[in-house]
């Protein structure tokens, strides 16, 4: 069975070329959107950071160890690419105390660009999204193709693929999660939540993929789950109103896929069976996921850039700025247009 994500159908016909992808960490630059403004009081001291090809528990760590506080004390939203120029909160729980000056924080590849105070700490995915600039360099194919295909991504989206980096070398997280359930070894806490993942994560890529092959992707069908990408609440099929699938022609909201776990489906009729049907092509996996008790969610099943730019750079290079919601994948979207060669 392939678990390889890349082998999943595209949108718009397959990418046009290749281009080089993250030769240097400017080549990818990400700005975390938390999607509020901090209190300016309280007992958390925010820190705004901007990172170069540092991982964001490493920066974490680095900053706890620079004040002398316990790692469990700082906290930030989400994991950012380390080969990368990165921007993003952390929050450090710092009760009574004062807050510390930039140079006190800042280190090698590490710098402080805003510190202020908040009333709560951050806690993964609370923020809206992530905005990124990223060049792609010496693309072998043509520019104005480029640019035509770039706007057939803004005006109809691409599938909402949970991308490789969920999956590991070739899918093999995805074998790894059923050698799990199957009881073959005991992973510790962290490596069990990357597997959990996975495993959700190519059941809801087989679901998407089902619904490209039968060009029902970005069609409503009856029963169906309608979602908004930039907050994940969902529209249960007992909770609509009647125009849902107007909404969605409108890209008010977007139709969802499954991320499996306990309990029953919450889409119904012609989706149901569909979604029912694929899962049990994967009964390894399902059975995996309820009896690790995760819940039934829904993700979903398109990927709009917003605030698009594309341009292209006097030498041949091409660079292209946009924001994705929280949980998504530049590289997803990235795929639609080329086969990236990274560095």
């Amino acid at each position: 069975m392939n678990f390889n994500p890349d082998h999943l159908p595209h949108l718009h016909g397959g990418p046009l070329g290749r281009a080089r992808f993250k030769s240097a960490p400017e080549d990818f630059v990400v700005e975390e959107v938390l999607g509020f403004e901090p209190s300016g009081e309280g007992e958390h001291c925010l820190v705004w950071v901007e990172k170069r090809d540092l991982d964001s528990n490493t920066a974490g760590a680095r900053l706890a160890d620079a004040l002398g506080l316990r790692h469990r004390l700082v906290s930030h939203c989400g994991l950012k690419d380390r080969h990368a120029v990165t921007r993003q909160w952390f929050s450090l729980h710092m009760p009574g105390q004062a807050s510390p000056e930039p140079a006190a924080l800042e280190s090698e590849g590490l710098r402080v660009l805003r510190i202020t105070r908040n009333t709560r700490k951050l806690r993964r995915g609370i923020h809206l999204g992530n905005r990124f600039t990223i060049r792609l360099r010496e693309p072998d194919f043509d520019t104005a193709l480029a640019a035509e295909r770039w706007q057939r991504l803004v005006g109809r989206g691409a599938p909402n693929y949970f991308g490789t980096q969920r999956f590991g070398n070739e899918g093999r997280n995805v074998e790894k999660a059923l050698a799990m359930f199957r009881g073959d070894f005991s992973p510790d806490r962290l490596l069990r939540g990357i597997l959990l993942s996975a495993a959700r994560s190519h059941l809801f890529n087989a679901v998407v993929a089902a619904r490209m092959a039968a060009s029902t992707w970005d069609r409503a069908l009856s029963g169906e789950v309608y979602g908004f990408a930039d907050n994940g609440t969902i529209l249960l099929p007992e909770k609509h109103r009647g125009d849902e699938a107007q909404r969605f022609q409108q890209g008010v909201c977007e139709l969802t896929a499954p991320l499996w776990g306990v309990g029953e489906l919450q889409s119904v009729s012609e989706v149901r069976e569909l979604e029912a049907a694929i899962a049990a092509e994967h009964p390894g996996l399902t059975a995996g996921l309820e009896a690790a008790g995760l819940r039934q969610e829904r993700r979903v099943m398109r990927l709009r850039p917003e605030q698009p730019s594309f341009s292209a750079l006097e030498n041949g290079d091409l660079e292209l700025s946009f924001a994705l919601p929280k949980g998504t994948y530049a590289t997803t979207l990235l795929s639609e247009l080329a086969v990236l060669d990274e560095a």
